[in-house]
């Protein structure tokens, strides 16, 4: 059985839903998923928290345009809890005073405060762990698992194709197309392929014969704990300056908690480590005072990276028609609407807007060694 497509696009996480939804308009979509489940390896297990200084300049410029979606969504987004405000308070003993200088000159809304206003945010911060602290006031939380639907449902609705259990396993460029065998039995064609397979970028890359450009899935992991008796639904997110450990309100009553750690691992189901679970319990209770009695679940996911940490975004110049949408780390959902724009853009050889300014810090091919 042979379908044929504008465009096949390979990951169904939020990069690849997101932008199947910008070209539906205009272009025949697949969205292939090897999962039973869009979405499963990362998108499903983010943190959802939406921070305008969070990662590489390129990463912060798509996070500031994708702000006005989170804050004004379209009237048939699905949920009434798209963007739920939460600051972002950050805690500097005293070996980290120049990583909350550099947070603050960064000039994006980060402002120093008093250590006494902080514990007034946060009544559980041990006396004498913080010597300065910040806050970051234009944070919100983010309903992932609604913006994710809704990319998908955008996606139905234009007449695209979901193929979920469809792992990608022969991609060939034929006859000025892409022919994408998947082990669902379906061969399906395309002029462009769009690569949003997150961890598992270079494999797609190789599988269609294409060098990879060195992509670092790292593990993330995170626990939910009860801090009882604290009452923690409006704490803001609370992070040390050096951004290693982070806990955040989780289900009104609970805590998520995380050592912020990024071990590089290989493309699969990633599981907790225990030894990364303790690791972050005991640095959130140098600075907070929770009694933690167990642990009520773990969890970890993949962040890809690549080389230098910047964004890969655009063509392969060795076969046409395959493009990159890969390497956003821990930053895929906070910039989703603004990345699928440009994406999309980018794949249609349109004027890529506002974020025009970054295409050099993301083109894929600067990973390649240059011809002489």
């Amino acid at each position: 059985m042979s379908q044929n497509f504008d465009v096949i696009v390979i990951g169904a996480g939020i990069v690849g839903a997101s932008v199947a939804a910008r070209l539906i308009p205009t272009h025949r979509v697949a969205l292939v998923e090897t999962e039973a489940q869009a979405g499963y390896h990362t998108t499903g297990r983010s943190a959802a928290i939406w921070v305008r200084n969070y990662g590489p300049p390129d990463v912060r410029v798509l996070t500031g345009l994708s702000c006005e979606f989170y804050k004004n969504p379209p009237e048939d987004i699905g949920t009434d809890y798209l963007a739920v405000d939460r600051s972002i308070l950050y805690l500097a003993p005293q070996d980290q005073g120049s990583h909350l200088d550099a947070l603050i000159a960064q000039d994006l809304g980060i402002e120093e405060i008093p250590v006494a206003k902080a514990k007034a945010l946060c009544p559980a911060i041990i006396d004498g762990y913080a010597t300065r602290a910040a806050l970051e006031s234009d944070g919100f939380d983010m309903d992932v698992a609604g913006l994710h639907q809704y990319f998908l449902r955008k996606l139905r609705q234009g007449g695209g194709q979901l193929l979920l259990r469809h792992r990608a396993g022969r991609i060939e460029r034929k006859h000025r197309a892409w022919a994408v065998q998947t082990s669902g039995g379906l061969m399906i064609n395309a002029p462009i392929v769009v690569n949003a397979a997150g961890a598992w970028g270079d494999e797609v890359a190789e599988i269609a014969g294409l060098a990879p450009i060195g992509l670092v899935p790292c593990r993330r992991t995170a626990a939910i704990i009860d801090p009882a008796p604290f009452q923690v639904e409006h704490w803001p997110m609370v992070q040390s300056a050096a951004h290693d450990w982070y806990v955040r309100a989780e289900a009104r009553t609970k805590l998520m908690v995380t050592p912020c750690d990024e071990t590089p691992d290989t493309p699969h189901d990633v599981q907790p480590d225990e030894l990364d679970v303790a690791i972050g319990i005991d640095r959130m209770q140098q600075a907070l005072d929770i009694d933690v009695k167990r642990v009520e679940h773990s969890w970890a996911g993949l962040r890809t990276f690549t080389p230098d940490r910047s964004l890969a975004f655009g063509y392969d110049n060795a076969l046409e028609g395959f493009f990159w949408a890969v390497g956003q780390g821990g930053y895929g959902i906070q910039t989703a609407p603004a990345a699928s724009a440009l994406i999309a853009a980018m794949v249609k050889h349109e004027d890529p807007g506002p974020a025009v300014g970054i295409l050099p810090d993301i083109d894929p091919m600067r990973f390649r060694p240059r011809r002489r």
